[in-house]
């Protein structure tokens, strides 16, 4: 099993305070800013950041479907940690200041990929995949934030 990583950023015209106040909330924010392939968005526990259980299901393909339960930490400044319960999958959110009232919001996911042929495929594919599904929640961020 290989590690597969996958990476987005996007430059957001609001301060970078605001940015990751808005990704860490899991009560109203980050629900509405969800692309079309996250599903069964649910807070089970908390809500802002650090101590939030949340589940969904991330349809990354037309077959596969991840059913994430992920639990949020804040290990440094302006960071947000999800590892998932049901898998290795852990992606991380920075958010840091980029010039006068913008910020630069990076994603990193990582988990085991499969072994063999498939593991191939899913090592050359999901990043590219998975890059557009966290490109497309940034976008919906920015919106959110820049309003």
């Amino acid at each position: 099993m290989a590690q597969v990583e996958a990476t987005t950023e996007r430059i957001i015209a609001a301060d970078a305070e605001a940015v990751f106040d808005a990704l860490a909330d899991y009560k109203d924010v980050r629900g509405k800013v969800l692309p079309d392939h996250f599903s069964e968005y649910e807070v089970r526990e908390g809500g802002d950041g650090e101590g939030t259980l949340v589940h969904w299901k991330l349809q990354a393909t037309s077959k596969r479907v991840r059913d994430c339960l992920l639990e949020v930490t804040e290990p440094t400044d302006g960071q947000l940690v999800e590892k998932d319960r049901n898998s290795s999958m852990v992606t991380t959110w920075t958010v840091t200041p980029a010039g006068e009232g913008k910020s630069k919001a990076v994603v990193s996911t990582v988990w085991n990929g499969a072994g063999g042929i498939g593991g191939f495929f899913e090592k050359t594919f999901a990043p590219k995949g998975l890059g557009r599904i966290y490109g497309e929640l940034l976008q919906n961020l920015a919106a959110e934030v820049e309003k």
